[in-house]
Order: structure tokens, then C-alpha cells, then sequence
């Protein structure tokens, strides 16, 4: 059987959340279930109306342009692009176009995929104004124009990705920079990132970055979920080999489709050979503007930690594993939350360890987020403080943990003398001979190389302590003092 190489472009939508009004509009920019309560004349395109850029907007659409190693333009303008949706009232869209240049343009993106280091080209970065939603109910649909001119950054990039888990491994990159340059939440259950997916497929062997030899482009248009392009790329990758297999490909013409979840299925929409003409022109109500140097330079300035440099801090600055450190940086949140732990004096192995098992853990169970988790890191640090200093054994500073989210209460609530670890040694060692006084058999098979045998002192200690006594300490005494029998 003939072998292939998909070949994959996207179009990555990231609505810019940390703004406080819209792109051009004074309307406030936040997410709301409430329909058309962040509304303008200006979104509703009444008549008279003149949009006004947000600074804010352009600076932290140029702040991406920089981390995705782009180049940046000199003038900053907008163009209509016009066509007709119900969900667009002004019957156009304020976006860029590529030419000259729009917000960013030939930079590229290195990401990690199964522990490797790959790199996607970016063909270019624009920012625009999002267009309203629409709630389809069973015999009718509404208008929502809360989303109406939220700034949105488009990027396209090259068709550089060969399979559906690198481009979600490289979405999942993307989702990471806008958090943690404070871009966006970039959270897909609040509609704020949508993506375009655009796969063919070509004869392995041949030069992938000759465009003669690519396939017919397929699009997929507005995936909303990451789960849904991983899918959407498998299911469109396994329809094109079928179909060059009957040697039926050929014969298909570049198109749109789309994906349907229910069915698992990518749908005909439409052939891009009837794509409409835009006809873009340049806005005449907002003048181009001269980016300065200077203001460029404070923007590179102002770039943040991002992932990937935390994660080589936490593993060549803690001595964290990869694993656990790609846990850690996955989530910004996440991330600064086990900052706050080391911050507030948690060791930084320990603190990665409560954090990606037993917080992490949590946070799935009760399908919650990190804000919304009960136990701060000072808190945290209550139960690490105790099980250092052996006041609590690993099962007991467990226990107290869950006994603290139970409750909503401070760990120190349920840290006492009365549950405390026992560590003091000669109270272990009183224990622990009275026990063996009464085992010579037991110590009479401990000496015969019977091996198990020791686990069951262990045992006796916990069922006579209730499981308070500290297991190493337990295991020093008790060897010491079998070896004097």
C-alpha cells in the first residue's frame, strides 16, 4: 500500500479577553451568558456610528506578533472585508489583509510533541473584530451581539503539521502563550478560541515544501474544540486515502466542509471554487498610524515568563522531571499556583508533587479550576510543614487534605497532638519491645529467613499506634532491636 504525508495548515481564532472594552467599540469586552448586554451603537452598526482603535488591542496583538517571531508592520491599518451574515451587522468585517503587512507576518512557532521539538511556519497574524453569535433553538434562531467586535487575532500558518496530535499539541501551545502573556483566557467553553482546519495529502518520498506536489486543500471550517480538530484531521485524513485508493481523489475540487460530532463525519458545504469575493478595502474611517520603534521596543520589553521558560526553570532550576513539569506549565493557573507554593517556602519537588497528583487529581474529580480550589498554598503548606517535621505520616497529611475540602476549613484545624505522627523514640522503642516480648515465634521465623515476617511487626506497631507510628522510624527500632535477639 502506497504510503502518504498529510499535509495540515490552521486558522487559529483567539478572541483577545484582557482588554477592558472591544476592538472598536467602547462596549465592555467580557464574557457573559446574559445575551446582548455588552452592546454599542457601534456593534449594532446604527447609522452615524465611528469605530476608535483600542490601543490596548494593538499592543497585545503586536506582543503575539513577537513571540511567534514575526515580522511587525510600520504602519498599522484595517480593511472592510465585506460579505453578508446575519451574525455581521454592518454587512462587513474590520479586519487586516496580508499585504502590505498586517500585524505579524513570516515568523514561525517551536512547540513539543511527544517530547520532540517541532516547528510550524506562521504565514501571518491579523487582528479583527469578532462577528455575534448565533443561539440556534428548534424552530427559530437569535442574535447575540455580546461577541460583536471582541478583538480577535487570527493566525494562519503554514501547512508544516503531519498529524492530528501535533496540531493539537501545537493549539495547546498557542492556548499557553496568549494565557501567559496575558493575551487571553483562551478558554474554548467560553467560545473563545475557534479553529479552521486545512488537510490534503501527498505521495510519500516526494518534496513536501513544493507546492506542486500537494494534494487538493480540503477546509474545515470553525472546530470548537481541541478533541473536536484532533477528529475532524483523523476522520478527513482516513476519507482522503480511501479515496486515492479508488483513485477517486483526483477527481475532487478544493472545498469547504465541516465537522459534525454526531456523526463523527466531515460534510460537503461548499466548493471553494465558488468562494465569494471579498473585496477588501481599506477602512476609510480609521487612518493608517505609524508604529514607533520606541513603543515596539517597551512592547518586547513588557513579554512575560512564558511556558516554555518556566518549564526549563522548573527542571533545571528544581531538578523536576520533564513529565512532571509539562504538568506544571500546561495551565498558567496551574502554573502560578505552584509558583505561590515554592514562594511561600514549600520545598519545590514537594510542592510539585501535591500539586500535579493530589491537587490536579481534584481538580479533575470535581471538574473545577485552580481559582476555584478551596486549599491556598499557604494552606498547603500547613500539611507539608507537618508531614517534614513527622508530625503527620504520608497517610495521615492525605487524609487531612481531603478532610480540608470536606469541611472548607484550614488543614491546622485537624493538625493536633491527639492525631499526630508518633516520632519520639523512646515511646516507639517501649512499644516495639513490648511487642516483640510477645512474638517468639514470630522472631523465631524472622531469624529462619522467613522474609515476609517483618512486615508483620510493622503491622502490630500500627494496630497497637493506629496507624500513628512513623513508618521509618518503626523499621529502624524494630531491626535494631531484632537484632538483639
Amino acid at each position: 500500500m502506497t504510503k502518504y504525508i498529510a499535509k495540515i495548515g490552521l486558522e487559529m481564532h483567539c478572541e483577545v479577553s484582557e482588554t477592558n472594552t472591544k476592538v472598536f467599540s467602547a462596549a465592555e469586552n467580557s464574557y457573559s451568558e446574559k445575551p446582548n448586554t455588552n452592546v454599542r451603537p457601534l456593534d449594532m452598526a446604527f447609522p452615524g456610528t465611528l469605530p476608535v482603535v483600542n490601543k490596548e488591542a494593538v499592543r497585545l496583538a503586536l506582543m503575539a506578533s513577537m513571540i511567534l517571531n514575526c515580522s511587525q508592520p510600520e504602519y498599522m491599518y484595517f480593511e472592510r472585508k465585506n460579505y453578508y451574515y446575519p451574525d455581521l451587522p454592518k454587512g462587513f468585517q474590520l479586519t487586516q489583509e496580508t499585504k502590505p503587512i498586517p500585524v505579524g507576518i513570516y515568523g514561525k512557532v517551536e512547540y513539543e510533541c511527544d517530547g520532540q521539538l517541532k516547528t510550524v511556519r506562521v504565514n501571518n497574524l491579523h487582528l479583527e473584530e469578532d462577528a455575534a453569535s448565533l443561539d440556534h433553538f428548534y424552530d427559530t434562531s437569535n442574535i447575540d451581539y455580546n461577541r460583536a467586535g471582541v478583538p480577535l487575532l487570527e493566525l494562519v500558518t503554514e501547512p508544516d503539521i503531519h498529524t492530528a496530535k501535533e496540531a493539537v499539541a501545537f493549539l495547546e501551545h498557542m492556548r499557553s502563550v496568549y494565557q501567559y502573556a496575558g493575551i487571553s483566557e483562551a478558554d474554548s467553553k467560553k467560545g473563545q478560541i475557534r479553529c479552521d482546519v486545512n488537510v490534503s495529502i501527498m505521495e510519500e518520498g516526494l518534496d513536501e515544501f513544493d507546492p506542486k506536489n500537494w494534494g487538493t486543500k480540503i477546509e474545515i471550517k470553525n472546530v470548537n474544540s481541541f478533541g473536536g480538530v484532533r477528529d475532524a484531521i483523523n476522520y478527513e485524513i482516513e476519507r482522503q486515502i480511501e479515496l486515492k485508493e479508488t483513485n477517486e481523489y483526483d477527481k475532487i475540487e478544493q472545498q469547504t466542509r465541516r465537522w459534525d460530532e454526531e456523526s463523527g463525519t466531515t460534510i460537503f458545504m461548499r466548493s471553494k471554487v465558488d468562494a465569494i469575493d471579498y473585496k477588501y478595502f481599506v477602512e476609510p474611517n480609521i487612518p493608517k498610524f505609524k508604529i514607533s520603534p520606541k513603543w515596539l521596543e517597551e512592547i518586547r520589553a513588557s513579554i512575560p515568563e512564558l511556558a516554555m521558560d518556566r518549564k526549563n526553570k522548573y527542571i533545571e532550576g528544581y531538578g523536576l522531571s520533564s513529565y512532571d513539569a509539562g504538568v506544571l506549565v500546561k495551565e498558567k493557573a496551574i502554573s502560578d499556583y505552584y509558583e505561590e507554593c515554592v514562594k511561600v517556602g514549600i520545598d519545590a519537588k514537594v510542592a510539585a508533587n501535591w500539586v500535579t497528583v493530589n491537587i490536579v487529581g481534584e481538580l479533575n474529580k470535581e471538574e473545577i479550576s485552580i481559582n476555584e480550589f478551596y486549599l491556598t498554598p499557604a494552606m498547603l503548606k500547613q500539611i507539608t510543614d507537618a508531614l517534614a517535621s513527622g508530625v503527620l505520616s504520608s497517610k495521615q497529611a492525605k487524609e487531612v487534605f481531603t478532610k480540608a475540602l470536606e469541611d472548607k476549613k484550614e488543614p491546622k484545624n485537624y493538625i493536633s497532638k491527639e492525631n499526630a505522627q508518633i516520632s519520639d523514640e523512646a515511646l516507639l522503642t517501649n512499644i516495639i519491645v513490648e511487642i516483640l516480648d510477645n512474638s517468639s515465634e514470630q522472631i523465631a521465623q524472622y531469624k529462619g529467613g522467613r522474609d515476609n515476617i517483618f512486615d508483620y511487626f510493622v503491622g502490630q506497631v500500627m494496630k497497637n499506634t493506629r496507624g500513628k507510628a512513623n513508618p521509618v522510624m518503626t523499621k529502624e527500632i524494630l531491626h535494631k532491636e531484632l537484632d538483639k535477639r
